[in-house]
């Protein structure tokens, strides 16, 4: 059992600042996540991509922001228990809230903030390729480096897709694009980027197999019209999109829109002591940025404050008042 003011399911941007809010109100937070890394979407799918939706940061890598936001809750020393899933509320016998996590650990609070993003997500697979996972088929681009001088292909046709491909021309032997259709998802700004960039579009096309030895060594590609072929192929990242999917948090009671937990302007949500906050919240008038979640896992913590202390302002004042 540990103990706590808060704890925050979800250690993406919304949950790091919700940790830094918490700790400027004096209280201790748990922050956690089913991730082995904090950062949620942006460390695991697109650390290296320029974040622009910030107020006052016109363009920062993932990874940069995910470091600062850190550094920023670092300030108050929150506790992070990673690699593990909010699996179940409970209750005390004060009816304080009691989270159990996936490998037995309860956390026991005075107040829970869900800031879980989109839920939990599972990358769509390349078919007939799950055998090469590891081997130079991945879902993710952590790290551009780890494709430095190979041949690189790039399976899909949205945003990431295109990202990933534009971000490793300048270090890999070669990059192909492959996209099931003739027209992409993504924006066209960046198909026309990366063709500029040198990377390789090849459209009416899907990868049926992959081949080599220890690791994978090609790709078999199908194209309408044409005969299979075989391209070099030292990392295929497979960038098909994901299944999200609200987990156990679907079974706590919480009143839900879709795969949204609805709150009111306090950020509450149904349950007693539950608040929620970034694109996982719903309300009216909802807009699903990142600047956004900042502003409403502020609200959340500062009137659970109040919650857990009636005779606490709401306003805590600014950070820079005793600078």
């Amino acid at each position: 059992m540990i103990e706590t003011d808060i704890v925050i399911i979800g250690a993406g941007p919304t949950g790091l600042y919700g940790a830094y809010c918490a700790g400027f109100r004096g209280l201790r937070s748990v922050v956690v996540d089913a991730l082995p890394q904090v950062g949620g979407q942006i460390s695991a799918l697109y650390p290296e991509k320029e974040v622009r939706d910030v107020a006052g940061v016109p363009g920062l890598p993932g990874r940069s922001l995910v470091a600062a936001l850190s550094a920023q809750a670092a300030a108050y020393s929150p506790v992070y228990l990673l690699g593990r899933q909010a699996v179940e509320l409970r209750r005390d016998q004060d009816e304080r809230p009691v989270v159990l996590l996936s490998d037995g650990t309860a956390v026991q609070a005075q107040a829970v903030i869900l800031t879980s993003g989109i839920g939990t997500f599972t990358p769509r697979p390349l078919p007939a390729s799950e055998e090469w996972l590891g081997r130079g088929l991945s879902y993710f681009v952590p790290d551009l480096s780890e494709h430095t001088g190979r041949d690189v292909v790039v399976v899909g046709g949205g945003d990431s897709a295109v990202d990933w491909s534009l971000a490793l021309a300048p270090l890999a032997r070669s990059v192909t694009l492959v996209h099931r259709r003739a027209a992409f998802r993504a924006h066209a700004a960046g198909v026309e980027a990366a063709r500029v960039a040198g990377v390789s579009i090849v459209v009416d096309s899907q990868v049926v197999a992959l081949s080599g030895g220890e690791r994978v060594e090609k790709a078999h590609l199908r194209t309408r019209g044409e005969e299979d072929r075989a391209l070099p192929a030292e990392s295929v990242i497979a960038a098909l999109g994901f299944i999200s999917d609200l987990g156990p948090l679907a079974d706590w009671g919480l009143e839900l829109r879709g795969r949204s937990v609805l709150v009111n302007r306090r950020m509450r949500t149904n349950l007693p002591r539950v608040y929620a906050a970034g694109d996982l919240a719903d309300h009216e008038g909802k807009v699903r940025l990142m600047s956004v979640g900042f502003g409403e896992v502020a609200t959340a913590v500062n009137n659970a404050a109040v919650e857990l202390d009636p005779e606490l302002a709401l306003f805590p004042g600014h950070s820079t008042d005793t600078a």
